[in-house]
């Protein structure tokens, strides 16, 4: 049965909206001009648990033919900053009713709640906390999303959300990496959770540096005390990405979508034990590299170290090791990080040289002490060390550095090697 609005609308409140619900069978349905409202939930699931761990709220709007209608039609209905409040807290009072009928005591519910609706009205979403009051639903049970955007009045967005944690409620970060995302909106807000943008994903798929990025960013947030959730899983492949990327929760299409069966949803757990399977068998690959490489190169470290302990130069007692197809420089470093001689280039060092960077060539008197390769080689002497691949600063192109250090006359010295990790 539809309800008609009032013509002109204050701040809704529990007692405007209340009439604006039915009971369909199992369900809450919500009308709003001349449309019926229903709550689909999509699972979200955690990596580590393998398990469900919430599910986020969504609206399926249909027309009186019972055709849908697509979310943003019906967000574009609101004619006035009072309408746009109404459909933002029907929403959330609808989604709050259904899923407090949920058989789901433990899991999070995660809300969508609009800048605009956030930074409008009262000083505090008062209506929130009777409407948790009023269906029982325990605050620490919901988590509530707000999209990265821009906001006229970042004061009251920042006030708002401190009114949700003093509820007892989680706050998320929606839409993080598209936009105008900024980690200034992290330090300022504090959210507990960040969603990542599926751009970011889509990118990662598509470029390996992009990915690498997804992991760095992953790594910011994790040390800004925040979980991270990706969304926009469509592929097993994007899956195993999110997995390597070290975020926390992963929510799309490849694992379950949206559904008005929210009883349904329960039943509908993710295999997580083959990807996880097929992650461990994929790095256990990556990782077999890398002790190839200690077990490749340590003849020859072995062969140039000796041969500068009996007086030979650089260029003499590292030839060999240089003359190998992805050996780019080597380079000699003293107890405390600097550089002894110059770096010995190879032809395939010099082939790579991009002249665009050619102020970063010579590192004659360098300090390398910051580099973990270096301080590892330092504290474990006669131990052939290699690292991850990283960006190299004098070329800007992506290495790995193998290093070793050794005593000469009684002082710690470290023989490094620099591996281009993309060769061509």
């Amino acid at each position: 049965m539809s309800r008609s609005l009032p013509d002109k609308l204050a701040v809704p409140e529990l007692d405007l909206l209340s009439p604006l619900l039915n009971q369909d069978g199992d369900s809450w349905t919500a009308h709003f001009q001349g449309l019926t409202l229903r709550t689909a939930l999509q699972p979200i699931y955690s990596i580590s648990h393998k398990r469900i761990v919430g599910y986020e709220a969504l609206i399926r709007a249909f027309d009186p033919d019972n055709a849908a209608v697509l979310p943003l039609h019906l967000f574009q209905l609101p004619s006035s900053d009072a309408e746009n409040l109404l459909l933002d807290r029907l929403c959330r009072y609808l989604h709050i009713r259904n899923y407090s009928d949920v058989q789901d005591q433990l899991n999070w519910l995660f809300l969508n709640v609009s800048p605009q609706a956030v930074t409008s009205g009262s000083r505090a979403d008062s209506f929130f906390g009777q409407l948790l009051k009023k269906t029982g639903l325990p605050p620490h049970r919901i988590v509530m999303e707000i999209v990265e955007q821009p906001t006229d009045d970042a004061e009251k967005l920042r006030e708002t959300v401190a009114y949700y944690k003093r509820l007892g409620c989680l706050t998320a970060i929606d839409d993080f990496g598209a936009g105008h995302s900024n980690f200034e909106r992290i330090w300022n807000l504090s959210p507990d959770i960040v969603k990542l943008d599926r751009t970011l994903l889509t990118r990662a798929t598509e470029d390996h540096k992009a990915r690498q990025i997804l992991n760095g960013i992953v790594s910011l947030l994790h040390q800004s005390g925040c979980l991270v959730l990706l969304e926009g899983v469509e592929t097993r492949e994007q899956a195993l990405i999110a997995i390597d990327g070290g975020v926390d929760f992963v929510q799309g299409y490849y694992f379950q979508t949206p559904s008005t069966d929210l009883e349904g949803l329960i039943h509908a757990p993710a295999n997580f034990e083959d990807l996880l399977q097929e992650y461990k068998s994929r790095n256990q690959v990556t990782f077999d590299p890398t002790r190839q490489l200690i077990d490749f190169f340590s003849p020859y470290f072995r062969a140039a170290i000796d041969k500068l302990g009996h007086g030979a130069s650089m260029h003499q007692a590292c030839l060999e090791l240089a003359n190998h197809g992805a050996v780019s420089r080597c380079y000699l470093v003293d107890d405390q990080g600097v550089q002894i001689a110059d770096t010995l280039v190879s032809d395939t060092g010099a082939r790579h040289s991009d002249p665009r960077f050619k102020p970063l060539e010579s590192t004659s008197s360098a300090d390398w002490f910051r580099q973990q390769y270096l301080r590892q080689a330092l504290a474990q002497p006669e131990n052939l060390h290699v690292t991850s691949p990283y960006l190299c600063v004098t070329g800007a192109y992506m290495c790995v550095t193998l290093s070793q250090g050794y005593y000469h006359e009684g002082e710690l010295r470290v023989l490094c090697c620099d591996i281009l990790a993309n060769p061509t």
